[in-house]
């Protein structure tokens, strides 16, 4: 009976802490440029430059906090850390408006922000066990997008009267709470030697000299290489259409283009719950490789779509499927690395070296769009992104292995 007990209240601590960490993981986003330049009246070209710093921050990070998580012991400290860092620079914002103080911040709680996703999946790992991580991953996935929706849903109302400076606030809120979940998870309950990929048939100390490290990781095993360059062809494809939809619905109607966008992620959201649900629950029975091929294939479907109408009606209901494709690939990502690494020790650096380089194509693809919208229009930029994924999903299906029984076949990282 305790034991249950116990299992009930861990398993309510990581929904807790999914759902609170939901807004704190991505930061301030779009409404960092809404409040600078609504409230401290900055040019575009200045905003552009912040958030491009913040974005490189947390491209930087990523790599390190894979590896600081692979190592550390200390995983809910971190996490910890990571949610005042991110909490002190949102109070900060509005105190102070020099360019440099602002970018500093932002860069600040990009980095610290890097520190959660890993940490999440590990401290994960470290409870449940490789056995029940895919349905537990799953799990957390949904409270995800459930906490992202809802802070959506909570800012464009709170917005709407108290203006943007209450996202700060909402977004601080939630890293207080975030701390309060993870303090909530018995530090017993973590097997930090699990946690990190290794499993009983390596030494408790992953004392390995074998082991690569960093990006060595990804060079040293063929499927893992497989399956980064397959991740950073859908952000590459992914990370363009979003903001490409809020501009077409811009221009269509420019009085409501902000709500409608708030309609889309929230819209999108919502789906992205079940279907995190759904992957949590089949990614053993299925299998890996089908799953994020549907990922890849609705990502080029959704490109093609956009292209054949104007009509806000539309694009709304295209815009659904980014729930499906992400939704698929939030749950999927942990699951095939933590395969390909089991027995490793390197389940973490190897997640924050691909999240890397998926960061950079993501980095990427809003200019190459901006530039063929420029040059050939918003169809045309829509079908490129289109054609990316296509690329990225022929490649996926003639050359990725199943991860799921190599895991079981196998349990390590090998070529």
């Amino acid at each position: 009976m305790g034991t249950t007990v116990r299992t009930q209240t861990v398993e309510r601590a990581l929904d807790a802490l999914n759902f609170f960490l939901a807004d704190v993981r991505d930061g301030l986003g779009p409404y960092l440029a809404i409040y600078l330049l609504t409230e401290q009246k900055w040019d575009e070209a200045s905003i552009g430059v912040v958030m491009s710093v913040a974005a490189i921050a947390g491209i930087i990070a990523q790599t390190p906090a894979g590896a600081l998580i692979d190592r550390s012991t200390a995983k809910r400290a971190l996490m910890v850390m990571a949610a005042i860092l991110v909490t002190l620079s949102c109070v900060a914002l509005p105190l102070i408006h020099r360019f440099e103080l602002v970018a500093a911040t932002q860069a600040v709680a990009a980095a610290a922000g890097a520190i959660f996703a890993p940490a999440v999946a590990a401290v994960t790992l470290g409870i449940v066990g490789p056995r029940a991580f895919a349905r537990r991953t799953g799990r957390n996935e949904a409270f995800n997008h459930a906490g992202n929706a809802v802070a959506a849903a909570i800012a464009g109302v709170t917005a709407y009267s108290f203006g943007p400076i209450v996202v700060f606030w909402l977004l601080a809120a939630m890293a207080v709470a975030s701390i309060f979940a993870t303090m909530s998870i018995p530090s017993d309950a973590i097997d930090h030697h699990v946690a990190r990929g290794l499993n009983d048939t390596t030494e408790k100390d992953g004392s390995r000299h074998d082991m690569p490290s960093g990006f060595q990781v990804l060079l040293t095993c063929r499927p893992l290489l497989i399956f980064s360059v397959a991740t950073v062809a859908f952000h590459f494809s992914n990370a363009a259409m979003l903001p490409l939809l809020g501009q077409k619905l811009a221009l269509v109607n420019r009085d409501l283009g902000t709500t409608l966008m708030s309609v889309c992620i929230i819209a999108a959201q919502m789906v992205m719950v079940p279907v995190a649900m759904l992957v949590g629950r089949k990614a053993d029975v299925w299998g890996r490789k089908p799953i994020f091929a549907v990922a890849l294939a609705v990502l080029m479907l959704r490109g093609m779509l956009y292209p054949l109408s104007d009509n806000p009606y539309w694009l709304l209901s295209v815009q659904l499927l980014d729930g499906v494709g992400a939704g698929i690939f939030g749950a999927l990502f942990p699951l095939v690395v933590a395969d390909l690494t089991r027995g490793t020790g390197h389940f973490n650096i190897s997640q924050g070296a691909i999240a890397t380089a998926a960061g950079l194509g993501g980095a990427l693809s809003t200019t190459a769009a901006g530039l063929i919208v420029v040059k050939a229009g918003y169809s045309a930029a829509f079908l490129f992104l289109a054609a990316v994924a296509g690329a990225g999903l022929i490649g996926f299906a003639t050359m990725m292995p199943e991860t799921f029984r190599r895991a079981q076949d196998e349990g390590r990282l090998g070529g």
